[in-house]
């Protein structure tokens, strides 16, 4: 079994055909599916199941190609680690992070990152935090900022709060709470809302909070990033609450403090394994101590 093979099946099963999996990785298609029917005939289980239309993976495949991810991130981390002793950092820094992240500026630092690390290859995803967190788990992600409410446990990872901080309101300038200055969670349970998904970390934070009142909400929009939330909220569709470092950045809406306020934690987590040589410079840059705590 080579890494060439695991690299063609991950390929595969990544971009859902083998034309596409030999253009990523720059073979004949020939010659990639040569090498992924000779792992097949090796391991004696057929990894994809072949039609005119269509390529899947077999029970055997889907198996397979989680641990496959993870011999290739070891090759590339034992790479990475021998680089690094030699007084060089490469390798990757994959980042994730929420929509709402404002504990750092993380375009300033990813780009003084790259100018003072050019060998390493640096990406960003934008996610929820629980997709987050289950990526740096199964490391496909190096570093990732999220957002949670405080009491929240991080397993299988370590991390640092970065902030702590309040949900504020935000309503359309008509809006009937848009002069005032704070309101109440029983005066906002009045109101429609436009939040994040159900069961993410960005809605528990607000869900807890009218809970803990006694109170309930309606949820008629559901969304994925900050900007949308905004655009739905100025176009009079519902409230929304928001961190109180991002509100102010959301043009075109009014803020209103909310008593008893939800509160939430920024935090960065990486692999409770360590980090590689990359996401420690990464890390040492924020001020955070690499070593620091494991989630619980």
């Amino acid at each position: 079994m080579e890494l060439q093979q695991m690299r063609y099946v991950v390929a595969v099963a990544e971009t859902g055909g083998f034309t596409r999996a030999a253009e990523r990785c720059h073979v004949v298609q020939s010659a990639l599916s040569h090498q992924i029917a000779r792992l097949e005939k090796e391991l004696g289980a057929r990894l994809f199941d072949r039609t005119s239309r269509s390529v899947r993976l077999t029970a055997a495949g889907e198996a397979f190609v989680p641990v496959a991810r993870q011999a290739l991130q070891a090759a590339e981390r034992a790479r990475a680690e021998v680089a690094a002793a030699t007084g060089e950092v490469g390798g990757r820094l994959a980042v994730g992070a929420i929509s709402t992240v404002a504990a750092v500026d993380l375009a300033q630092e990813l780009g003084a990152f790259r100018a003072r690390y050019p060998r390493v290859r640096v990406s960003l995803l934008m996610e929820m935090s629980d997709p987050l967190i289950e990526k740096v788990r199964e490391g496909a992600l190096d570093v990732a900022f999220v957002g949670l409410v405080p009491g929240a446990r991080t397993a299988g990872v370590r991390e640092q709060e970065l902030a702590r901080g309040e949900l504020v309101a935000v309503v359309a300038p008509e809006h009937p709470l848009a002069g005032r200055e704070w309101t109440t969670l029983s005066r906002l349970a009045r109101e429609s809302f436009v939040d994040f998904a159900a069961g993410s970390a960005a809605r528990r934070q607000r869900d807890d909070a009218f809970r803990a009142a006694g109170l309930t909400s309606e949820v008629a929009f559901e969304v994925t990033t900050v900007e949308f939330l905004a655009k739905l909220v100025r176009a009079g569709l519902g409230v929304g609450m928001v961190p109180e470092a991002i509100a102010s950045e959301l043009a075109g809406l009014a803020i209103v403090r909310v008593r008893p306020a939800p509160e939430r934690t920024e935090r960065v987590v990486w692999s409770a394994l360590g980090p590689s040589p990359a996401a420690a410079a990464f890390l040492e840059g924020l001020g955070v101590d690499p070593t620091g705590p494991r989630g619980m």
